[in-house]
């Protein structure tokens, strides 16, 4: 029979080292060395997690302003739809949830892409002739999020770099910088309904760049590219050889007087992840159910960018069972009516809004077109109490009970954002305070000298 010893070799009863040998019938054999445990806790944060920073979270968390006591708040901060009950979803969107739930054949675990007949109805809502579908082309996510954030997982690597917009969703870089990516800010232009400054998009690529953000209909602009524009976007991704993550969580969401054109129906060459989802359309964004849709008809992104959103996606288990259950039934039979009357208090709002802020000295909106924002620039010369747009807001909230989103938050200083999802009388009452505030703050050309000579 053999024999075994185990042989400790060090200094004392807490060695740093342990070296193990076994012995067999005489032979020696060395398992090598094996670290001891330290005798002191270390648990440290992640280099992700210090690296993750929501410009939003950090600017709104800072104002630390009380409201005005004897004035109601107002918050057209927060884009949730849902808010204040006036926009509820409709209830073919409830039935189908609460048939799936009753069915009890969704309460179990789903592939992580989501079950193949919940990707064929997503496939058959989106295909047309110019940019066909199929339930392959289809990944399910928790939210359009997690949709983007797959897709720049999937896209960029540490070290590369991604085009976003200014201003755009804070969402991208904070995303992106926890991935070590760098952002590159290109612009939009106010003044033309925020096209984007395709001379300044084309000179920030360069070898390293992964991909190129595009937001359409905006998030926090409220805008929506016409096609011609959209063309333009497509020719110099294809010059460049940058594939495309569209944010496309607004489709659809435009005014009657604009047409919505999905950047993947235009493109001819330049493959696409387009992202979307229930949460804006449908007005359900708590039931976290997104999309990337894939859209590569020259096979450039091939099975190495399929493979890789699924090996992503097995990360998790997946989006709720219960809502791609009801996915079928909310996309193929939500009544057309639902969406107009969405857009006919949209547009009612985003109309009220914008005409009562252009008749206010020293601000200038910018006309909407879709989505549910609208941006106001503060003509900063006018106000010169407030060093920028942030401390503007506070005070806004300080003595109006009013609270909209310093553009800062995204990357534009100057302009606040405005959610136009709100009641109408409360969209009225909002801009009737912004006015008495103004009002009370604003200083003509020559004022605002004076004030600046006695600082």
């Amino acid at each position: 029979m053999d024999s075994y010893l185990i042989q400790v070799n060090g200094p004392g009863d807490r060695a740093p080292l342990l070296d193990v040998h076994l012995k067999t019938n005489g032979n020696s054999m060395s398992l090598g060395k094996v670290k001891g445990r330290k005798p002191r806790w270390a648990v440290r944060a992640s280099e992700m997690s210090k690296k993750t920073f929501n410009p939003v979270r950090a600017i709104v968390d800072s104002m630390k302003v009380e409201p005005n006591p004897k004035k109601a708040m107002i918050s057209l901060s927060l884009g949730d739809p849902t808010v204040f009950g006036n926009l509820p979803t409709n209830d073919e969107v409830t039935r189908a949830v609460k048939e799936v739930l009753d069915s009890g054949r969704y309460n179990g675990y789903a592939p992580s892409v989501g079950y193949q007949s919940c990707r064929e109805a997503v496939a058959t809502y989106y295909n047309c002739a110019e940019a066909p579908l199929e339930a392959q082309d289809v990944i399910l996510t928790s939210g359009c999020s997690q949709a983007i954030e797959l897709a720049l997982a999937v896209l960029a690597n540490p070290g590369q770099n991604i085009l976003v917009p200014r201003p755009g969703f804070s969402l991208y870089k904070t995303l992106a910088l926890s991935m070590g990516i760098e952002v590159k800010l290109y612009n939009l232009l106010p003044e033309k309904s925020w096209e984007i400054d395709l001379k300044h998009l084309e000179s920030l690529v360069d070898e390293k760049t992964a991909c190129l953000i595009v937001n359409n209909p905006s998030n926090p602009c409220g805008s929506v590219f016409s096609k011609s524009h959209l063309q333009k976007i497509l020719a110099v991704a294809s010059r460049q050889c940058v594939p495309i993550l569209a944010d496309e969580i607004y489709g659809d969401m435009v005014f009657a007087d604009c047409k919505y054109e999905p950047i993947a129906t235009l493109s001819t060459n330049v493959p696409i992840l387009s992202c979307g989802g229930l949460a804006k359309r449908w007005l359900v964004p708590g039931w976290r159910m997104g999309w990337i849709l894939i859209h590569d008809r020259r096979d450039i992104f091939g099975n190495e960018i399929r493979d890789g959103l699924l090996r992503l996606s097995q990360r998790i288990l997946g989006p709720c069972t219960i809502v791609q259950g009801a996915l079928e039934h909310i996309l193929h039979r939500t009544p057309p009516e639902f969406y107009h009357n969405t857009l006919s208090i949209l547009k009612s709002n985003a109309d009220l809004c914008y005409a009562a802020l252009s008749a206010i000295p020293g601000l200038q909106p910018v006309r909407p077109a879709g989505a549910m924002y609208l941006m106001v620039e503060i003509e900063m010369e006018h106000f010169p109490e407030f060093e920028n747009d942030v401390e503007f807001t506070e005070r806004l909230i300080s003595e109006q009970s009013v609270f909209c989103l310093p553009a800062t938050c995204f990357e534009y200083p100057n302009f606040f954002r405005v959610v136009i999802t709100v009641p109408e009388e409360m969209i009225l009452e909002a801009c009737s305070r912004i006015q008495e505030f103004c009002e009370m703050h604003y200083q003509g050309a020559e004022g605002a000298q004076d004030l600046e000579c006695d600082k």
